[in-house]
């Protein structure tokens, strides 16, 4: 749980990036300061779902403005997060490497249904508390979330890759409006959208809640034309696209408020919004105060209505939903983490975070088995896939795919990992794992008395696994599977020496 006294978040959105700034008081966070730069990072794929340079270039201009703003923040103060346009772009490392220099804190990349846990979140804990079932919908540049929750608790998330400014290239792509382009426009997005009616049908909430930029888009034209504040309506809906019809083009859009950055994307974020209103059923949408962004100050404060550390439980689901041992992960985390834990030694330089890469370790060892029930002989290709692929809450990508690769490097050759072993934190990582697993082979609790793994060089490029007199007689199987898996390192510029008494 953070303990300072200011937090900011940083949202990475398809059409807009956002900088929210606050101040800790009696454990509530206060706003001191809200930045919003329209980038449209969302328009700017190519056809191959490449980010152009110039795309690329307006993210980081904005980011560096962020960054200095930012300057004298510690890391466990900041928050940043990218969502459905750095999900689908395939050079998302070389936007997100530049990144993260500028903006001078780390960029995760959420899933779609983090991002939907996020915004419940941030829009659960600026509502009243209540005990209403709540059906909370974001529609962003290049996906939708859809979540049922009740109180503070999200139930059912979900995200789909339909937004303003997808919609808006595909179906108004030179900016003119007409009633067959809406028409199929909204068709479309009910295609994409129905697979939600079962999970989000009616039934299943009392109150409609819409937050973020498309409801308030909507909202503020609505509210300019006489309509009540607060609240989108059906009627509301029907009166706004017939005006966008009848200005037949977004350039001769003349409407009280309309910002300018929005008639290039009002019309697919309209047809997006009735497709939503048409398929579940909504007369009502009450727009909320809060998103993404205070989804994660939530999560910065600790304040989830989760028990416990959600990666944690999120860890626990997967195991289970994966019938993993239980206890064999364990006894295997065990292991991995105390050798991790005396390598480290006195926390050296390059290892800034050490309990974050326990922590990390720990999870890797209790998941490294997930693929066993698909493949006996390939189980940890499997289960690196399954990990690349799960929607895990509390996780970024970026952390799976590092879970993922420990899982896949934790048996067999070194080779299919090759470029990852450059970071000194994941090879050691691997290192207590791999291991680990070894001295685990029997699957039970292994004699780790005398047994200690430590750096011969300066610059710890060079390991040792010492044991006591006596324990490789005593262990002779485990004692050839550490002689072999030292000849598995020295493939790679990271050596093990296992020397046996």
């Amino acid at each position: 749980m953070h303990t300072g006294n200011r937090l900011a978040a940083v949202d990475l959105g398809s059409n807009s990036f956002r900088l929210e700034i606050g101040r800790v008081e009696h454990g509530e966070f206060r706003r001191t300061e809200y930045l919003k730069e329209t980038v449209r990072q969302g328009g700017g794929l190519d056809e191959d779902r490449n980010l152009t340079p110039q795309a690329m270039q307006a993210g980081w201009d904005c980011l560096a403005r962020f960054g200095e703003r930012l300057a004298g923040f510690q890391p466990s103060e900041v928050r940043a997060v990218a969502t459905q346009t750095l999900r689908e772009a395939r050079n998302r490392d070389i936007f997100l490497k530049r990144g993260t220099e500028v903006l001078g804190f780390p960029i995760d990349v959420i899933s779609g249904r983090e991002e939907a846990r996020l915004i419940y979140q941030g829009v659960a804990h600026m509502l009243p508390p209540s005990d209403e079932r709540r059906l909370v919908i974001d529609i962003g540049g290049r996906s939708t979330e859809l979540i049922l929750g009740q109180g503070l608790t999200p139930k059912v998330m979900e995200s789909f890759r339909v937004g303003s400014i997808a919609w808006s290239t595909r179906y108004f792509a030179d900016g003119q409006f007409s009633k067959r382009s809406f028409e199929i426009a909204e068709i479309a997005a009910t295609a994409v959208l129905d697979e939600a009616l079962d999970a989000y049908h009616p039934d299943h909430w009392n109150t409609a809640y819409g937050s973020a930029g498309t409801v308030g888009a909507i909202s503020d034209v609505l509210v300019a034309a006489g309509w009540p504040a607060g609240s989108i309506t059906q009627e509301g809906l029907d009166w706004l696209l017939e005006r966008l019809i009848s200005a037949q083009n977004a350039d001769k859009l003349r409407m009280p408020g309309m910002r300018e950055d929005r008639k290039a994307i009002i019309g697919g974020g309209v047809s997006v919004m009735r497709a939503v209103f048409k398929l579940l059923g909504i007369t009502h949408l009450h727009q909320a105060a809060g998103g993404l962004r205070h989804g994660l100050i939530c999560d910065l404060l600790g304040s989830t209505a989760s028990s416990g550390d959600l990666r944690v439980n999120s860890v626990q689901r997967l195991a289970h939903k994966f019938n993993v041992d239980g206890a064999h992960g364990a006894r295997v985390g065990k292991v991995a983490t105390e050798l991790l834990t005396q390598a480290l030694g006195k926390s050296p330089a390059w290892a800034a975070d050490p309990a974050r890469l326990l922590r990390k370790l720990g999870w890797a060892a209790e998941l490294h088995e997930i693929g066993s029930h698909i493949s006996h002989s390939d189980y940890h290709k499997h289960g690196a896939y399954i990990l690349d692929h799960a929607d895990a809450m509390g996780f970024s990508l970026s952390e799976m795919h590092r879970l993922s690769l420990l899982v896949l490097g934790h048996r067999g050759k070194l080779r299919k990992i090759e470029a990852e072993l450059a970071d000194q934190g994941m090879a050691l990582q691997l290192m207590a794992l791999r291991l680990a697993v070894i001295l685990c082979h029997a699957r039970r609790d292994p004699d780790m008395k005398g047994l200690s793994l430590r750096a011969t060089n300066t610059a710890a490029t060079s390991w040792v696994l010492a044991c006591r007199n006596g324990w490789s007689a005593a262990y002779p199987q485990s004692a050839h599977l550490l002689r072999e898996e030292s000849l598995a390192w020295q493939k790679t510029p990271w050596a093990l020496e296992f020397t046996a008494a």
